[in-house]
């Protein structure tokens, strides 16, 4: 379609942004404090875009304002359209993250955090100071709700792919071991299936179900495991398995790192795993952030020893 410059020229480009606020607050008030102007002046922009929209856009609810069908529709084209303006405006072929000024919102799984967390915050550190990271839970039901709605930059964990406006890309591929307390469980690897099977696992699950892929792998011989406690959370594994006679099966990174340091053995898993692949997720519009690009680029040089990946 050609672009019709007599037509833009008459667009107010704040009027896009004071709309993506109110979109994203609900709430003029919140919505006006966001971008930094009164509420009466959004009051005024909301009453203009109304008109520009032929919808009212916003109508009010019992909990603050509610979106009409027409505003959401236009709520993720419009946040494309905004992160593009923003990358191309800001966009600098010398970028210089010892001068950058900004919090990236990152989601992740705590062995993530274990494994990546302390090499990026000492690189961040040294080579960027005025970047801060703010931490949170990933939830593999909402993320892309996250990514969409910019609450989340970056999200890292065991994915499949989103919509196509969600790029993807592998951090490292890894297999499972397992992970165990020699001197409790008696054994010395590598542990045989029947071993395996004798004593009681730890399974790490994220989904909240007492189901794992090493049960999937067990059912297709006929076989099954007794799991004395599920969790979500894979920074307490090693210390269940320090203290009891339990086994886990983990991601060999994760289990190597608590083995060396807690003075735990691993071995190979009895039954065939497919390998895990680790990956980043994020919006496209970021795509042409250089300082997004330059986090994404630090992430799987932090990632180590994983096969060069494409985006």
């Amino acid at each position: 379609m050609a672009i019709d410059h007599v037509d833009l020229a008459r667009l107010d480009l704040n009027l896009l942004v004071a709309l993506d606020a109110l979109l994203q607050e609900r709430n003029v008030t919140r919505a006006a404090a966001r971008i930094g102007i009164g509420q009466s002046a959004m009051s005024a922009s909301l009453a203009r875009l109304r008109r520009l929209f032929d919808d009212e856009l916003l109508t009010r609810a019992p909990n603050g304002m509610r979106p009409t069908p027409r505003a959401i529709a236009l709520a993720e084209p419009l946040r494309g359209v905004l992160r593009g303006v923003q990358a191309l405006v800001h966009r600098d072929e010398h970028f210089d993250p010892a001068t950058l000024e900004r919090t990236f919102i990152v989601s992740l799984p705590d062995s993530l955090e274990i494994l990546l967390g302390p090499r990026l915050i000492a690189h961040l550190r040294a080579h960027a100071p005025g970047v801060h990271l703010l931490l949170r839970s990933v939830e593999a039901m909402r993320i892309l709700d996250e990514l969409d709605a910019d609450r989340v930059d970056l999200a890292l964990g065991f994915f499949t792919r989103g919509q196509v406006h969600h790029k993807q890309r592998l951090l490292y591929r890894d297999s499972y071991v397992v992970l165990f307390n020699a001197e409790l469980v008696g054994l010395t690897a590598p542990i045989g299936l029947e071993d395996y099977l004798r004593f009681p696992h730890v399974l790490t699950s994220l989904r909240e179900t007492a189901h794992g892929v090493v049960d999937d792998a067990l059912a297709l011989i006929g076989r099954a495991r007794v799991l004395a406690v599920t969790t979500p959370r894979f920074l307490v594994v090693p210390s269940l398995v320090r203290a009891a006679p339990l086994l886990a099966t983990m991601h060999a990174r994760l289990a190597t790192s608590f083995a060396g340091a807690l003075g735990l053995s691993t071995s190979p898993v009895p039954v065939p795993l497919d390998d895990v692949a680790v990956s980043m997720l994020w919006h496209a519009s970021y795509d042409n952030d250089p300082a997004h690009r330059w986090l994404r680029n630090l992430l799987v040089h932090l990632a180590g020893e994983s096969s060069a990946p494409t985006e």
